[in-house]
């Protein structure tokens, strides 16, 4: 199996602290990865670090076989990579609509995003449709998190890295959201989710890595993990 990403040794210091502690991590091309650990073990920080938002002091960050270890945010982006953050990034002043021509680069107008991409995300995500014209900061927390997806896949994109897809939503909505992912993992896009609600990391993992103080302490197939209540305490301090 052919790893899209990876992760060979990295460190990551923000100002004094020294957050990651060598990561490694590979990224299955076509699989959808959870990444999982303990609150404060480095999981947002190992994206934020993905994307260049922080840069590695040490080791290697590589997409397919380029290193993008010390590459700006908007050269990854442009790599055809798509990140949705924990805050979801909407900005609230512009309707749904103007939020999604934003994300849209190869598109100056709404008429010129491919029309049956639309639509299909408007089948995924049809509350997007229903306030296309409505401020995206009077939406529910569901429903912004429905958009910054829907951003974040309104052209298609190699690799989706999105952190905590369902937290704060009602069950309804999450199970709206892995439906979603299950159908973007179906048609080959490469996932990587940090996620913290057990039931959405079984339902939707084919690959696992857990992080424990900024380390990547295990890693391997979701349904073997799923079924070893002993690893799941020792690492996580809960059984799935």
């Amino acid at each position: 199996m052919t790893d899209l990403l990876t992760l060979q040794g990295v460190h990551t210091h923000i100002g004094a602290y020294h957050i990651l502690h060598g990561v490694d991590l590979a990224v299955p091309k076509g699989r959808l990865t959870m990444l999982l650990g303990r609150n404060g073990a480095g999981k947002t920080t190992t994206l934020r670090t993905i994307m260049g938002l922080w840069h590695a002091s040490q080791g290697r960050v590589r997409f397919g076989e380029r290193d993008i270890t010390a590459a700006r945010t908007p050269q990854i982006a442009e790599l055809g990579i798509a990140y949705v953050p924990e805050n979801m990034g909407i900005f609230s002043d512009l309707t749904v609509k103007e939020n999604m021509l934003l994300a849209a680069r190869g598109a100056k107008t709404i008429e010129a995003i491919d029309e049956a991409r639309l639509q299909w995300i408007f089948k995924l995500f049809p509350a997007v449709q229903k306030f296309w014209n409505h401020p995206a900061g009077k939406l529910s927390g569901g429903q912004k998190q429905m958009l910054a997806v829907s951003r974040a896949i309104v052209e298609p994109r190699e690799l989706l890295i999105v952190d905590e897809p369902s937290k704060g939503l009602a069950p309804a909505i999450i199970n709206n959201m892995i439906d979603a992912f299950a159908e973007l993992k179906a048609q080959g896009v490469t996932i990587l989710l940090v996620e913290q609600n057990i039931h959405f990391a079984q339902r939707l993992g084919d690959s696992v890595a857990v992080m424990d103080n900024g380390r990547v302490v295990h890693s391997g197939s979701m349904a073997a993990f799923s079924e070893d209540e002993t690893l799941q305490q020792s690492l996580l301090g809960l059984a799935l």
